[in-house]
């Protein structure tokens, strides 16, 4: 028994198929129970339901997301739709943008943000809101109507935000520009409904934040490593691991990846503000293309 106390022991079916990984007998019964439940209904509801059954003590220590010696992370304890997640399913259909970014550093603003990317000046001095440039009554099951022409902007805890559908051709923004604003760190989730193509691009101090190239999150699948283990990205294998563990009722992938985002790096978007139209917003500047 004192092997099981002393040793992580994983194993492997591709570099970002984790199929065990366990510190002790109650994480091995765990994954053992997690696999087996995977076996028996290969729908993530019906999954979901069998979860539930399995003994929540023994995968309490796995809340910290692998065998690197870290102290188990209480429960969640909270909705996790009411954070960055509410916004996983629309995002999927380009709704209410194709584009979330977001970006931090000091003195980082979001109008100096929505200025560098195409924003109208006016728009962003007159403090126009999003229902002030859409018809917003039209919105339905968290979708609006937003026009391609269009950002909305803001800030979310220490993030800038930007959402956009596409940026007009003569956009000042890039990365010199951005290391002029001191960004030192970006996310970009971008959507293309159309050929089911969900991407994040991490940047920090300048340089891309990856194991091997573009990151689809269309990969993502429950109950596995997504991406390398030990690789640059591991911070987001422990953090969508708690999500799943944490939250074994939410059935929607995608929410529990962004979920993660939100307990990793702090992504956060305004709910309310965005549905009711007040959230900062502006159309492209003339001559910009748009």
């Amino acid at each position: 028994m004192s092997s099981w106390r002393t040793t992580a022991r994983w194993g492997y079916s591709g570099p970002y198929d984790e199929v065990f990984l366990a510190r002790d007998l109650d994480e091995a019964l765990y994954c053992l129970a997690e696999e087996a439940v995977r076996g028996l209904d290969a729908t993530v509801v019906g999954q979901a339901r069998l979860m539930d059954r399995i003994d929540p003590a023994w995968g309490r220590d796995l809340r910290a997301g692998g065998p690197g010696g870290e102290d188990p992370a209480p429960p969640c304890g909270r909705d996790p739709l009411e954070g960055f997640a509410w916004i996983a399913r629309s995002w999927r259909e380009q709704s209410p943008y194709t584009h979330l970014a977001f970006y931090r550093g000091e003195n980082v603003s979001a109008e100096g943000i929505a200025l560098l990317h195409g924003a109208d000046p006016a728009h962003v001095a007159a403090g126009t809101r999003l229902s002030d440039l859409t018809d917003m009554t039209g919105a339905d099951r968290g979708h609006w109507n937003t026009d391609w022409r269009s950002c909305c902007f803001g800030q979310a805890g220490d993030w800038a935000f930007l959402l956009y559908h596409d940026l007009p051709p003569a956009v000042r923004g890039g990365g010199a520009a951005l290391a002029g604003m001191a960004v030192t760190e970006s996310v970009l989730l971008s959507a293309c409904s159309a050929k089911a193509i969900y991407t994040l691009d991490l940047m920090r101090d300048g340089h891309r934040v990856d194991d091997d190239g573009i990151m689809e999150l269309i990969h993502y699948d429950r109950g596995r490593t997504p991406y390398v283990r030990g690789g640059r990205l591991d911070f987001l294998n422990r953090a969508i691991r708690r999500a799943e563990l944490d939250h074994p009722e939410v059935t929607d992938e995608f929410a529990l990846y962004f979920h993660a985002l939100e307990t990793s790096l702090g992504l956060r978007l305004p709910q309310r503000d965005l549905r009711e139209g007040t959230v900062r917003a502006a159309l492209w500047a003339p001559g910009d293309g748009a």
